[in-house]
C-alpha cells in the first residue's frame, strides 16, 4: 500500500516546508495591528535567471506559507513555460516502505500509532511546565479541545498546531506553486526532470519497534514552533504578501528565514535517521539538482525550476553554487 508509510517518513516531509520564518521585532517593540493577508489574483514574484552562453535556466523561489485565498497568476511564468524545453523538479528525500496493500492495512494501526509518545506518556509528562502552559494557551486558540494530540510526540503536536494556526491566520502551508506550473506542463509538454533520492524500507516492523521506544530530541522543536505561532504570524503574513504581490524589496527586507534544524535534527540525527542514511541522502539530491541544472543549461536554450528559497538563496544556496561554477546569475529586479 503506497500510502501506508513509516510515521517518520511524515515527519520528514513536514521539516521541509513549513516550519521556514523567524521573528522581525518592532524597533520600538510596540506591536502594530496585525498585517491584512491579501487575497485574489496575485503575480508571484520574478524569476532569478542563471546563463550560460545562450542558453537560460529560469528558477521561481517558492516559499510556504502562501495566502490561502490568492490565485497565482504570474504572466512571467507562463510566457517562460510556453517556450521551455525542460523543467527541473526537487522532490528531495523521499521515504518509501516497499510493503503489499494488505500487509499496509495491518500495518496501519502501528504506522498511526508511531507518531505518539513512547510508553503512553503525554506532552504534559515529556515537555517542560513553562512549554506545556504555553502549548495549553496556543491549542486552545487554534486547535481546540482535541484530546488525542495530547499523546503526540511534541515533534507532531508541533505539526498540527503549526497548520491549525496557519489555517487560521489566513495562510496554507500547501505548495500552491506547483499545481499552477504543472497545469502549464500539460499544455506546453517540456520535458520534466523529476531529483530525488529514495530510501527504500524493506522490513518495516523492526524499524517501528525501535521506533516506538526511541525518544526524540525535540523538545526544541517543539518551543520554536510555538514562538513562532505566538509572536512570528505577522512576519510570516508579510513575507507571504511580499511573494505573492512580487515584491523583491519587501522579500529582501526581511531577515533571511529559519532552517528549523532543531526540528530538521531531531529525526534525522536520531539513531532512526542515522541509520536510515538521511543526511548522506539530502547531499546526494543536492549534487542531483546541480548535475540536473547544468544538463539543462548544455543541452537547452530554455528551462526552468522551482526551488524553496531557503535553498535557492544565501552562502551554500543552488545559486551560489552555480554561480561558483562560473555561471552568470541575474536576480529578478536586476
Amino acid at each position: 500500500m503506497r500510502k501506508a508509510m513509516l510515521a517518520v517518513a511524515v515527519a520528514m516531509a513536514f521539516l521541509s516546508p513549513p516550519l521556514r520564518a523567524q521573528a522581525v521585532p518592532p524597533a520600538d517593540g510596540i506591536r502594530t495591528t496585525a498585517t491584512v493577508v491579501v487575497d485574489g489574483e496575485q503575480p508571484g514574484p520574478g524569476l532569478w535567471l542563471v546563463r550560460k552562453g545562450d542558453h537560460d535556466l529560469y528558477i521561481l523561489g517558492t516559499l510556504r506559507p502562501l495566502p490561502a485565498k490568492m490565485q497565482w497568476q504570474s504572466a512571467q511564468v507562463q510566457e517562460v513555460l510556453a517556450r521551455t524545453q525542460e523543467v527541473i523538479r526537487m522532490r528531495g528525500v523521499q521515504v518509501k516502505a516497499d510493503i503489499g496493500f494488505f500487509r499496509g492495512l495491518m500495518l496501519m494501526p502501528k504506522l498511526l500509532g508511531a507518531r505518539n509518545n513512547p510508553d503512553g506518556r503525554t506532552l504534559e509528562e515529556v515537555v517542560s511546565p513553562a512549554s506545556y502552559a504555553r502549548w495549553q494557551s496556543l491549542k486552545a486558540r487554534y486547535i481546540g479541545s482535541d484530546g488525542g494530540v495530547e499523546k503526540r510526540r511534541p515533534l507532531f503536536a508541533a505539526q498540527e498546531l503549526y497548520v491549525a494556526a496557519m489555517k487560521k491566520n489566513g495562510l496554507d502551508t500547501r505548495d500552491l506553486a506547483w499545481p499552477v506550473v504543472s497545469e502549464a506542463i500539460k499544455v506546453h509538454h517540456p520535458a520534466v526532470t523529476v531529483v530525488r533520492e529514495d530510501i527504500v524500507i524493506r522490513d518495516v516492523k523492526p524499524l517501528l519497534k525501535e521506533w516506538s521506544k526511541t525518544s526524540l530530541d525535540d523538545m526544541a522543536c517543539f518551543d520554536n514552533t510555538m514562538r513562532l505561532i505566538d509572536a512570528d504570524i505577522d512576519t510570516m503574513r508579510a513575507r507571504a504578501n511580499a511573494w505573492a504581490t512580487g515584491d523583491m524589496a519587501a522579500l529582501r527586507a526581511l531577515p533571511p528565514a529559519e532552517q528549523w534544524e532543531a526540528c530538521s535534527n531531531a529525526l534525522t540525527e536520531a539513531g532512526i535517521g542515522k541509520r536510515l542514511g538521511y543526511g548522506d541522502a539530502q547531499r546526494t539530491v543536492r549534487a542531483k539538482w546541480l548535475a540536473a541544472a547544468e544538463a539543462a543549461l548544455s543541452a537547452n536554450t530554455v528551462s526552468f525550476a522551482l526551488l524553496d528559497l531557503n535553498d535557492l538563496l544565501g552562502a551554500s544556496g543552488y545559486l551560489a553554487a552555480l554561480e561558483a561554477k562560473g555561471y552568470t546569475v541575474i536576480a529578478p529586479d536586476e
